[in-house]
């Protein structure tokens, strides 16, 4: 029995030495090790989400380019959508004054009304630049989640000081903030106020950073086309006026005749006008198209830039490592790296 009191003693003793024993201390060498490895992880990872935002966004292009021959080009073009958009810019002109710029412009922002309806919102239910943009955002939080427990564990860096030494680290500076810790531990991420907060501030929607209506092209387009409904209108009024002098029956031969004069004359200049609608319309689409790409405040990798940006530069300097390939479209690159 003595003996076996003596042997629980000494258990004892060395359970309340275990427990009361300081952490193991991490060097300042091995935290910057830690540190420049976390920011070659953020590279990395903004590296891969870019690659993705890319690849999706050039399939939304795709998408857009599709709807747009296969739906606003015959809805624009077709003769009743002539019509009315001659009597559209009737009322424009009367209810302007006849002011041309003002009937140019509001055309513009009709056309422009039914390009979102008939392309870009037909588009979005399945793919579209606010989705892209949250996507790349989690993809790159995902990746660079998945390569720092190695980190911690290559340096010898004990699990509880290294969730410490994350919680440190700033992600999101947006209010009310977020550390690299929260971000990455919040599932799923859009619960996170910070993150929610970046999300809307950036938007990543199209029209953000240009205008579509404000295009020279599209300005162009407008206008020669609300000056052609203008003449049309004028030829339909002089054709009523006809009408009534010559009789009911032989004005109506001649409001029919003039009604087929200028669908023949439209469906003769139909493949110009698509073809330069076609033109100026992806003109205009590729201008916003890149905006969304390269806009590091608006654009679909906005989110990424944030981030990388916040979790590097809380690292005191460590994320100066050599540059990733930036990504290049048509030889011109996406993206400079910071």
């Amino acid at each position: 029995m003595p003996g076996l009191r003596l042997l629980l003693g000494v258990s004892l003793l060395a359970l309340v030495a275990c427990a009361s024993a300081p952490p193991a201390q991490v060097s300042a060498y091995t935290w910057r090790q830690v540190d420049r490895d976390i920011a070659a992880a953020s590279r990395g990872a903004a590296s891969q989400a870019r690659e993705q935002a890319l690849a999706a966004m050039e399939r939304w292009m795709d998408l857009v380019y599709h709807k747009t021959d296969t739906a606003f080009i015959p809805w624009f073009s077709s003769y009743w959508t002539q019509r009315w958009l001659g009597f559209k810019v009737a009322w424009y002109k009367l209810d302007g004054e006849g002011e041309r710029d003002e009937t140019v412009s509001r055309l513009a922002q009709y056309l422009q009304e039914q390009y979102h309806d008939l392309v870009l919102e037909p588009v979005a239910r399945d793919i579209a630049p606010p989705q892209i943009l949250q996507q790349s955002t989690q993809s790159y939080v995902r990746q660079l989640g998945q390569q720092l427990p190695g980190i911690a564990l290559r340096h010898g860096v004990p699990a509880a000081q290294f969730d410490q030494h994350l919680k440190d680290i700033p992600a999101i500076a947006v209010p009310p903030g977020a550390s690299l810790y929260q971000v990455l531990h919040a599932k799923p991420l859009e619960r996170l106020p910070a993150y929610a907060a970046l999300v809307e501030r950036i938007g990543a929607q199209p029209g953000n950073a240009l205008a579509w209506s404000a295009h020279p092209g599209i300005t162009q387009v407008t206008r020669r086309t609300s000056e052609r409904l203008v003449d049309d209108l004028t030829t339909g009024g002089a054709a009523s006026v006809i009408s009534s002098m010559v009789g009911r029956a032989a004005g109506l031969a001649v409001s029919i005749g003039a009604s087929v004069v200028r669908a023949m004359v439209q469906e003769r200049e139909r493949p110009e006008t698509e073809a330069q609608l076609r033109r100026h319309l992806n003109e205009a689409f590729d201008e916003q198209w890149l905006a969304l790409m390269r806009d590091p405040e608006r654009g679909v990798m906005a989110g990424i830039q944030h981030l990388s940006g916040q979790i590097e530069a809380g690292l005191g300097g460590a994320g100066v490592m050599p540059r990733y390939r930036p990504l290049v479209a048509d030889g011109q690159p996406l993206w400079s790296e910071p």
